[in-house]
């Protein structure tokens, strides 16, 4: 939670409007119940204490995944702090709970078969954007910079359609040991980096 405090403290002092972190991936469930039972119930008491440090800094909790999935429990709280910081408009903080990027593609795929199932479009009509409107991050802007800890260079199965032209960061810093000095140090690196989109350089400049 220290390091969760501090990136969040970091992205709201230098002007992020956007912060998604990976809090529990679908993949997650297959570990021991003893630990999968111990991880949401530190999900919701820390929910519930740092309320007052979100409408605090003006941050507004949104969510990712399939929360269904959660205990019921878990899903009561996050409705809750979800409600109470709505107003919020400093910083969006995005939870990805129950999530993996491959599951959300496959049910974008599956609202898009439906709609050509019941005759409201045709295949040939879908479009990238129409994926990408299909997506449970369809109301958040597609990541500029993609920070990984722990020494790891993989992208887990995290906002895969989504960072197809983000710039990817790692550092061999352990998450629980990431400072606002370790994020301000990736936010530094990225400002130094070119992104083109597929254009020259000559064309960017």
């Amino acid at each position: 939670m220290k390091a969760v405090r501090a990136a969040i403290e970091s992205g709201a002092e230098l002007g992020v409007k956007y912060l998604t972190m990976y809090a529990f991936s679908t993949e997650n469930w297959t570990r021991p119940q003893q630990e999968v039972s111990a991880l949401m119930e530190l999900l919701v008491s820390t929910i519930e204490d740092e309320l007052p440090t979100l409408m605090k800094n003006g941050i507004r909790l949104e969510t990712i995944g399939n929360i269904a999935q959660l205990p019921e429990k878990c899903q009561a709280q996050l409705r809750k702090t979800k409600e109470k910081t709505a107003g919020n408009d400093q910083l969006t903080l995005i939870l990805a709970l129950s999530y993996s990027g491959r599951w959300d593609i496959a049910e974008a795929v599956k609202s898009l078969a439906q709609l050509v199932k019941d005759g409201e479009i045709e295949p040939n009509a879908i479009t990238e954007d129409m994926i990408s409107g299909a997506l449970s991050t369809s109301q958040y802007p597609h990541p500029d910079l993609l920070i990984r800890s722990s020494g790891e260079q993989r992208i887990s199965n995290f906002l895969m359609w989504e960072i197809a032209y983000s710039e990817l960061y790692f550092t061999p810093v352990l998450w629980p040991d990431f400072s606002k000095d370790d994020f301000y140090r990736a936010i530094v690196e990225y400002q130094g980096r070119e992104r083109r989109f597929g254009k020259t350089s000559e064309q960017i400049a």
